[in-house]
């Protein structure tokens, strides 16, 4: 299936909110809270857990809170499973700030709780996904312009800042295309909207994110019959009557056959609709949660689908030659209808709901003041939408000028999600779809909604490229760390001209993880890197597919890995930096976010950049990047930072440290003044601990030649310090000035 015409590449896989169990590790984990488990992408039989949104609605379409998991059964394939997992996300609560705390997964029957975690907790599952797709091959031109205009209303004023969307158009020649992936910058949402995908990307944008966050560079400023012969009388002669009869239904049966070319054409426009958009829904199945797709159309002739209405002068002439025996002359597809397009339409609305995707049919025709065409019939295509949406669970709208107040039903019936988890140790990685059925005891007159099944897990490999792409972006988007493969992360931001920052980014993949399960002597490693701001806006990436031939290197692969060089240029701010990483071959994957601040750097304000070690020579198989927008003739180097008196050096992301010997390491800080510079260190446990062993020990503040800019050569020493994971933090202060600053980076003791 076609989703654009850029190149994408592909990323992660598995079926929507299956998650591998035990438990993953994160953090800082609280006692006794539970812990989601850990996601795993590998084509085994494992156990699972499946998450089942539920909404509960009252007569009046809005949520009923209060329920508890004991409320609930499950039932896999007919079969009812014991509920192991049981949260209640409201969003009017998360709207308001406040916090709350899941169920205990270990007493699933416990009480709901009032609230929800705050956004950045949020399951992937219970987040609201809205994919607004604009039909460009079955609406009116200036229709469409004009629902553009309450589609951006609806994106910027009705949605929750946890809410997720995306934007797509769909043409027959092209099929879908995902113009902005599902994600809360609203800002390239709206862009995506004004422009609808019509106006040329730019060449760096368009080539160099396959995963469509953004469409536009964050920076960028800018969306007559005859009559019949009669004899002397004026009256037609019998043979003339009997002639004319015949030649008019001969014109009649060609005329028919006319139109039924012509709507075998129809049909086949409806077909292509129906396999794009099941494409487009069985992709969907990737994103974890329900799916609303807002459809902006003005929908196809439901005539070619359902046959004609029971009454009319076609109707009565087929019941007149049925009566004679010309059953010849009869287009039952035009009286019934098509059973075969019937069945294409129907496995379309299958897929959808099957992905856990809700069409809410916009009808559009009425926007479209002035530019009718005469002869043509809107309620067919309303018809239409409204089948498409009453099958899947939504709605039909039909002032598209009112979509806002419209929708506003539907965001209130889902502010509310009961998030329902059971395990199954039995499932194969074949992708077999498993239906599901939600059971609850509710008040009379209440609606339960809930999807529909889950596909099993399948191997990597028999993704299609916009699953995978649609995995990556969610794993994006959702940022929750991931740790098939062995990730460390080191961002620095170092002042560059204007206003922003030059900030590289070290990303070290551990070549065991990368390897593991890996067969053939050729294998490709995907990096995405994505960085956004405290509204979850996009601010800057880069992504870069990386071949790897394993007949010459393996075996230096195995004893260190993959080092990447790359680089984001910022503003001044605070920002969430978001790493995926992944094995094209095996699918195995890593994931990790790490938070970054980016400096003014005033000329009054000192700071000091995380400590940098030095890498051994040799011990990494090292990438760097190329510029963006740089084309195969030009030089795609970029300013390198890392050196200390013109000699350079590597970083090291997570620093590995023999306990027995000394590591360089060069502490870069701005504006801490003239005179003599003290630098003091400490060394924590993962614990936050302080532990004795290890020194730290000033070598010489170099000549960097510009002013507020030092770079000072130290030395550490890790006696005393059994092996483990610790973190070292550095003080450097001038007693002259009174400026000290404070920076850390983690290492480990072999």
């Amino acid at each position: 299936m076609k989703m654009s015409a850029q190149k994408s590449l592909p990323i992660l896989s598995l079926s929507i909110a299956l998650l591998a169990l035990p438990p993953r590790a994160e953090s800082a984990a609280k006692p006794g809270a539970p812990t989601a488990p850990k996601e795993r992408f590998e084509d085994t039989s494992e156990v699972l857990a499946v998450e089942v949104p539920v909404n509960v609605t009252a007569r009046d379409g809005q949520p009923i809170r209060g329920l508890k998991a004991a409320d609930f059964e499950v039932f896999d394939e007919g079969s009812a499973q014991p509920i192991t997992g049981f949260e209640v996300v409201d969003l009017d609560f998360l709207g308001a700030g406040q916090a709350g705390n899941a169920a205990n997964p270990a007493n699933p029957t416990d009480a709901a709780p009032a609230a929800v975690p705050p956004a950045k907790q949020l399951e992937a599952s219970a987040r609201r996904h809205f994919l607004l797709l604009f039909d460009l091959s079955f609406s009116n031109p200036i229709a469409i312009l004009k629902a553009r205009l309450a589609a951006r209303d609806f994106l910027l004023n009705s949605l929750k800042p946890s809410d997720l969307a995306a934007v797509a158009t769909f043409t027959i020649e092209t099929g879908p295309r995902l113009l902005v992936t599902f994600t809360p910058d609203r800002a390239q949402l709206a862009r995506a909207i004004d422009t609808l995908g019509t106006r040329r990307l730019s060449p760096a944008v368009e080539r160099l994110d396959p995963l469509h966050f953004v469409i536009e560079d964050p920076v960028s400023t800018a969306v007559a019959g005859l009559r019949a012969p009669t004899d002397s009388g004026g009256k037609l002669s019998d043979f003339k009557v009997g002639n004319e009869q015949e030649l008019l239904q001969t014109l009649q049966a060609i005329s028919k056959a006319a139109d039924r070319e012509q709507k075998s054409f129809e049909r086949n426009r409806i077909k292509a609709l129906t396999r794009s958009l099941g494409d487009m829904a069985r992709a969907l199945d990737s994103v974890k949660g329900r799916k609303n797709v807002i459809y902006f159309s003005e929908g196809f002739d439901s005539r070619l689908l359902l046959g004609r209405a029971p009454e009319g002068t076609d109707t009565e002439e087929d019941n007149l030659d049925i009566l004679q025996g010309h059953h010849e002359r009869v287009d039952s597809d035009n009286r019934y209808g098509n059973t075969e397009l019937q069945s294409s339409v129907n496995d379309m609305l299958e897929q959808f709901r099957r992905a856990d995707c809700v069409i809410q049919a916009v009808d559009i025709g009425g926007l479209r003041a002035g530019a009718d065409i005469a002869g043509t019939s809107h309620n067919t295509g309303q018809d239409a939408l409204f089948f498409m949406a009453n099958e899947t669970g939504g709605e039909l709208f039909k002032d598209a000028n009112n979509l806002r107040q419209q929708l506003d039903r539907v965001l209130d019936r889902t502010d509310v999600t009961y998030l329902l988890t059971f395990q199954r140790s039995d499932l194969k990685s074949n992708g077999a779809y498993h239906r599901l059925r939600v059971r609850a005891k509710l008040p009379s007159g209440a609606r339960l909604s809930y999807r529909a099944g889950y596909y099993a897990p399948r191997p990597f490999k028999e993704l299609a490229l916009l699953e995978r792409n649609l995995l990556a972006s969610d794993a994006i988007a959702s940022a929750v760390p991931r740790h098939d493969l062995d990730l460390s992360l080191l961002a620095a931001p170092f002042r560059s001209s204007g206003q922003r920052s030059y900030v590289p980014v070290i990303i070290e993949v551990g070549g065991k993880s990368l390897l593991a399960g890996q067969n053939g002597d050729k294998t490709s490693l995907e990096i995405y890197t994505y960085v956004t701001d405290s509204k979850g806006e996009m601010r800057d990436f880069f992504t870069q597919a990386v071949g790897l031939d394993l007949k010459k290197g393996k075996k230096a692969l195995l004893e260190s890995g993959v080092k990447y060089y790359g680089h984001l240029n910022l503003s001044p701010g605070q920002y969430r930096l978001r790493v995926l990483v992944r094995n094209t071959e095996t699918g195995r994957a890593g994931i990790e976010t790490a938070s970054l601040t980016v400096p003014a750097y005033d000329a009054t304000q000192p700071d000091l950049l995380p400590p940098l070690f030095f890498e051994a020579p040799g011990r990494w198989l090292l990438v760097r990047e190329r510029v963006k927008g740089a084309t195969a003739q030009e030089d795609g180097s970029v300013v390198y930072p890392f050196t200390v008196n013109g000699v350079p050096y590597v970083p090291a992301a997570k620093p590995a440290l023999s306990s027995e010997a000394k590591a360089q390491l060069c502490l870069v800080a701005y504006n801490m003044g003239k005179g003599n510079l003290v630098v003091n260190g400490e060394v924590l446990s993962a614990a936050g601990q302080v532990m004795p062993g290890g020194s730290l020990a000033l070598v010489e503040r170099t000549a960097t030649g510009i002013a507020g800019f030092d770079k000072l050569l130290a030395t550490f020493e890790p006696r005393g310090l059994p092996a483990g994971s610790y973190v070292l933090r550095v003080a450097v202060s001038n007693q002259a000035t009174g400026n000290k600053r404070q920076s850390s980076v983690p290492f480990v003791v072999n």
